[in-house]
């Protein structure tokens, strides 16, 4: 038996029933849920300060995120993104134990790393990181990234790239990778930004979130042939300010992805139950058309 083997507890009956009517997407042969939730909020990457960053990693310790993880699939969420697979053991391991079925998406760009994590995560795809993906394009060496999707089916699951530049999801399209899946950044945080000749001095503002790459983007994503996962729909945080602003960045996405696509969002339920109003607008407004 893999160390992630579902025991098949009470709670996974419980899912299974409250889980029917979710809007769900097909990757390969597998169908999961349309809402997917992410891993950076449990990882501690918040892009709001190192103060919020801290205060993530003291919420979720690995009880805290097991405890998460069955709220998002008695939810209807079936299936979590993470990206790191040393840093998921410790609440993967409890969360099968627990009865969970979740499927997992593994995001990680060590290419000789890639059979050990399967074996120890059993995950149903293994996709490139993005940031990483976007440097080995800009330095020529779009090739690794093309191993490693070989080197994913080599391994027995589907294969993934992920991206925040669109440009990299468009040349993997038209070169015709054998990709099962693309993550796709709503905003192109990997973007070079240069101040020398603005004669105005500025302070490092951190991370562009430039309004319109949200269009950018999901004009790619809806000429590619293969499913599609948009992150960072809600800006990490920066459409955050009120439910109304969260359900209006949904509608986008779901508006503006083709019907085969999903989302994966991070969520931070410290004082607001995210899961559920999270898992509502993707019922709502994520049915296929």
């Amino acid at each position: 038996a893999s160390a992630l083997e579902s025991t098949g507890t009470v709670e996974a009956a419980e899912t299974s029933s409250s889980s029917g009517s979710f809007p769900m997407i097909q990757i390969g042969r597998h169908r999961i849920s349309r809402l997917v939730a992410g891993s950076n909020p449990i990882l501690g990457y918040s892009y709001s300060g190192p103060h919020t960053d801290r205060h993530m990693k003291d919420y979720y310790t690995p009880e805290r995120t097991v405890e998460f993880l069955l709220n998002c699939e008695r939810a209807g969420i079936t299936t979590h993104q993470f990206a790191d697979p040393e840093h998921a053991l410790p609440y993967l391991r409890p969360l099968r134990e627990r009865g969970s079925r979740m499927s997992f998406i593994c995001l990680s760009s060590q290419r000789d790393k890639i059979k050990e994590a399967v074996a120890q995560t059993q995950p149903i795809a293994m996709v490139h990181h993005g940031g990483a993906t976007d440097r080995l394009f800009a330095d020529g060496k779009a090739t690794q990234v093309h191993d490693y999707v070989k080197a994913a089916h080599d391994c027995g699951v589907l294969a993934g790239v992920s991206a925040h530049n669109p440009d990299c999801i468009k040349r993997v399209a038209d070169e015709g990778w054998e990709v099962d899946l693309f993550m796709a950044c709503f905003y192109f945080l990997t973007r070079t930004i240069v101040h020398k000749d603005n004669e105005i001095p500025m302070l490092d503002f951190g991370l562009p979130f430039f309004k319109d790459d949200p269009k950018a983007m999901t004009q790619v994503v809806r000429q590619v042939k293969q499913p599609c996962l948009g992150f960072k729909i809600l800006g990490s945080g920066r459409h955050c300010s009120n439910q109304q602003t969260v359900r209006a960045a949904f509608k986008f996405a779901f508006e503006n992805l083709k019907p085969t696509d999903g989302v994966i969002v991070g969520m931070f339920p410290w004082f607001f139950d995210e899961v559920s109003a999270n898992a509502q607008f993707t019922r709502e407004l994520g049915k296929p058309a």
